[in-house]
């Protein structure tokens, strides 16, 4: 346990942090499987630009790597514009 009340406030603040960031990359995950389940072009592609928005948001907060990011847009950019 920690002793002093700055250690204290850290470790209070680092689980908030952990939670916030936990919530926002599973909500990520869920839209890509929803892009993912989709087989409607137009559809897909509205719900792409949303993605790439919140992809660069844990990305700005050092919640996921950049590259991650460019290889997640990337593959989800081939997968929506092959749908026919």
């Amino acid at each position: 346990m920690a002793n002093h009340k700055s250690s204290i406030k850290r470790i209070r603040s680092n689980n908030a942090k952990r939670l916030r960031n936990r919530y926002q990359h599973k909500s990520v995950r869920t839209v890509i499987k929803s892009i993912r389940k989709n087989h409607d072009k137009a559809n897909a592609s509205s719900i792409l630009s949303k993605v790439f928005s919140m992809l660069d948001k844990l990305v700005k907060k050092n919640v996921i790597h950049k590259n991650k990011a460019s290889n997640q847009k990337s593959k989800l950019t081939k997968y929506v514009n092959s749908l026919g």
